[in-house]
């Protein structure tokens, strides 16, 4: 996910992104606890999607006050 592609999106999308991806990071999380995950560097790309989102939201929020 490219930081362009999330700028794009709106505030409600955004808040669903992350959501997802909040999902995806402990269904990861719990994978890996389990010895049953595959790519280990997928829970880093993950949480590097969350700070980029949150981010946006964040600039978004500052924005509009």
């Amino acid at each position: 996910m490219k930081a362009n592609e999330v700028r794009k999106m709106s505030v409600s999308e955004l808040e669903a992104k992350l959501s997802e991806l909040k999902k995806d990071l402990f269904n990861l999380r719990l994978q890996h606890a389990t010895n049953q995950l595959e790519n280990p560097v997928r829970i880093a790309q993950v949480k590097r999607d969350i700070a980029r989102v949150k981010t946006i939201i964040r600039e978004q929020e500052l924005a509009g006050r």
